[in-house]
């Protein structure tokens, strides 16, 4: 029998709570493929890209992402948070590759800092066997691609959004 494997994993992003909710609202599904792709693959631009590195190979596997809800919600320090439900699956080997349920929590530390905290699990494909081989080492392949998968989201907010200046930052002006 299967048993569901479950992952957690977060990174901050150094903006405002609001900005990165508005931009994650408006277009989850291209800020995941953006983030998450190096190079893109002809005839996959809208597929995202799960990648994990085993010594000097990096394996990478396209998936679709599907956003299913969206809703306002409470972080643990009961302050406003946002939880995008999303599932995904391998593109091209949905037998071969687990579906992985799981919820972005998104949510302030502090006036110009924001947590995005995956949570998910999967049920390991191929039965019994996908069980042993999860066991022995490919629970360590998932929890790797979804802690890069975290980080590439970060990482591409931290670099896409604007930063907005502190309250008493001053900037001169060239003329």
């Amino acid at each position: 029998m299967t048993r569901r494997h479950e992952l957690r994993c977060f990174d901050y992003v150094n903006r405002p709570y609001e900005q990165v909710k508005e931009a994650l609202a408006l277009g989850a599904l291209a800020i995941f493929e953006r983030a998450t792709r190096l190079t893109a693959s002809p005839g996959h631009d809208d597929a995202a890209e799960l990648r994990v590195r085993i010594g000097a190979v990096e394996i990478a596997a396209d998936i679709v992402i599907e956003v299913t809800e969206i809703v306002g919600a409470r972080s643990p320090a009961n302050q406003p948070a946002t939880r995008l439900n999303l599932t995904w699956r391998s593109l091209r080997r949905p037998g071969l590759f687990p579906e992985m349920t799981a919820s972005l929590w998104v949510y302030a530390l502090a006036a110009r800092e924001t947590q995005l905290e995956l949570i998910g699990s999967y049920d390991p494909p191929l039965g019994l066997i996908g069980d042993a081989l999860d066991a022995i080492a490919l629970h360590r392949l998932a929890d790797e691609s979804v802690r890069r998968f975290v980080v590439d989201v970060a990482s591409y907010l931290r670099a896409e959004l604007p930063a907005e200046p502190a309250p008493g930052d001053t900037y001169a002006v060239a003329n």
